[in-house]
C-alpha cells in the first residue's frame, strides 16, 4: 500500500518544544539473555497505554542454546511480542501453542489472569541463530482489567505496510497514518515499525496525544538533536515532529490516549489496585493460577521489592 506522508507543518522547531524526555534503557539479564528496559522508568511510567518496553537482544545463540522464559503469570495487561529476527514458541494456560517469527504479532490479554511461557523452538535451538525484537505490555483500562484472558496472532502479511519517499512503515497495533492494524488495543493506541533510508523524513502521527519513538538501529535527528540506537524519545503532546534519518535507520513508534490513571507494577502484575496485586501474589504462591499444558515448569514467586507506582 502506498500512502502520502502528511504535510510537514513546520521547518525547524526547538528541542524544548518537541521533546519531553529521553530514556536510556536499563539492562536486565534473563538467564543469560540480555534485555534493555525503557518502560516503566522513573522518568515516565507509560506512553499512552504502553507500560513496559523491553528491547530483546540482538543476541547470537549458539547451537543448543536458546531463550527459556518458564511459565509465569500476568494480570491487568496485554503482552505484545514482535520480532526483528529469530523465532519463539508461545504456550499459555488457554492451551494456545503458537510459533512467532520475525514480522508477526502475538497479542495476549491477561485480564483477570493468565500463565504463559516463551521458549526457543526445538529446531531453532538445535541450529542456533539470532534473536532480536521488542516486547511490550499494554495496561488495560480499569473497565476491562478483570476481563477473560484471550490470545491473538497476526501473520506478517496481514499487517498494513505503507511506503513513501524512502520510508516504509508496518503498522503492528492500532490505528495511525490512515491505516488500521488487524490487532487493536482496548484503548486508543498505535504501534508501528518504521524503516528509513538515509536522508528520509518521517512525520510522527498527530492524532494521538502521547507518542514516543525508539531508535532500534541507525541514527535519527529530531528537532535539531540526534538520537542513536537504544534511546526512547518521548514527545510533547501536540508537538508536530519529523524524524530525519542520518543513516539507514529503524524505529518503533508508539503511543495513544493517556491512561485512566497510574498503575501499580510488581513483577509480572499490573493493576490500578494495590490490593489486587497482593491477591495475585498470593494466588501464584498457592498455585491457584491455571497451568500451561505441555510446559509444567513454573517461575517461583520472587522475593521482590515493594509494589511500585512510578511518577
Amino acid at each position: 500500500m502506498t500512502w502520502q506522508l502528511p504535510e510537514e507543518p513546520f521547518s525547524d522547531p526547538g528541542v524544548d518544544s518537541a521533546i519531553e524526555t529521553v530514556i536510556l534503557p536499563r539492562t536486565r539479564d534473563l538467564g543469560g539473555f540480555e534485555v534493555r528496559r525503557a518502560l516503566p522508568s522513573r522518568r515516565r511510567q507509560m506512553v499512552g497505554p504502553f507500560i513496559f518496553f523491553d528491547r530483546m537482544g540482538p543476541a547470537d545463540l549458539a547451537p543448543g542454546r536458546g531463550l527459556d522464559v518458564r511459565p509465569h503469570p500476568h494480570i491487568g495487561l496485554a503482552t505484545v511480542t514482535y520480532l526483528f529476527e529469530g523465532e519463539l514458541l508461545h504456550r499459555d494456560s488457554l492451551g494456545t501453542v503458537q510459533r512467532i517469527q520475525a514480522g508477526e504479532v502475538n497479542w495476549m490479554t491477561a485480564g483477570r489472569g493468565i500463565v504463559h511461557s516463551e521458549r526457543t523452538p526445538p529446531e531453532a535451538r538445535a541450529a542456533g541463530g539470532r534473536l532480536s525484537g521488542i516486547q511490550l505490555w499494554v495496561a488495560l483500562p480499569r473497565a476491562v482489567e478483570e476481563a477473560a484472558p484471550t490470545f491473538v496472532h497476526a501473520p506478517a502479511e496481514a499487517l498494513p505496510e505503507l511506503d513513501a519517499e524512502g520510508v516504509r512503515v508496518r503498522l503492528v497495533v492500532g490505528a495511525a497514518f490512515g491505516a488500521r492494524a488487524p490487532v487493536d488495543a482496548p484503548s486508543p493506541a498505535f504501534y508501528a515499525d518504521a524503516a528509513l533510508e538515509r536522508g528520509a523524513r518521517l512525520p510522527m502521527p498527530g492524532e494521538h496525544e502521547e507518542r514516543a519513538l525508539f531508535v532500534a538501529e541507525g541514527e535519527l535527528e529530531i528537532a535539531g538533536a540526534r538520537f542513536g540506537a537504544g534511546q526512547l524519545v518521548v514527545l510533547r503532546p501536540g508537538a508536530p515532529v519529523v524524524a530525519e534519518a542520518r543513516a539507514a535507520s529503524r524505529a518503533m513508534l508508539l503511543g495513544g490516549a493517556p491512561m485512566d490513571g497510574p498503575r501499580h507494577v510488581w513483577w509480572n502484575f499490573v493493576s490500578s489496585s494495590r490490593e489486587r496485586i497482593e491477591q495475585a501474589k498470593a494466588d501464584w504462591a498457592a498455585e491457584r493460577f491455571p497451568p500451561v499444558p505441555g510446559d509444567p515448569e513454573r517461575i517461583p514467586l520472587p522475593n521482590a521489592p515493594r509494589v511500585a507506582r512510578y511518577p
